[in-house]
């Protein structure tokens, strides 16, 4: 059976700065959620928080994906049908 690779996340290094900026975000957020947590905080405040974490991460999901189906659809001479449904059901897992 061939290996199957994938492509890496971005080839353009201005969409991997915004996607890792993304994720930094949501590290930061996260972080922040957990302290909220350990000091007792407001459920409000937590639930805010995780709001906040939830979205980001979205975001940068959503990044990544934009990505990958500019690639593909840019690709010249490639079949890129199966990419293109593999990058639907990515981009429905995010929904």
């Amino acid at each position: 059976m061939p290996e199957q690779t994938t492509p890496p996340v971005s080839h353009d290094p201005e969409m991997q700065r915004k996607i890792v900026n993304r994720l930094k975000r949501a590290h930061g957020q996260l972080a922040a959620v957990i302290a909220s947590v350990e000091d007792e905080a407001d459920c409000r405040q937590v639930v805010l928080q995780l709001s906040a974490v939830s979205k980001a991460l979205d975001r940068a999901g959503f990044l990544v994906i934009s990505s990958a189906l500019k690639e593909c659809l840019t690709e010249p001479g490639g079949d890129g049908a199966p990419q293109v449904e593999e990058l639907e059901k990515l981009f429905l897992s995010l929904a």
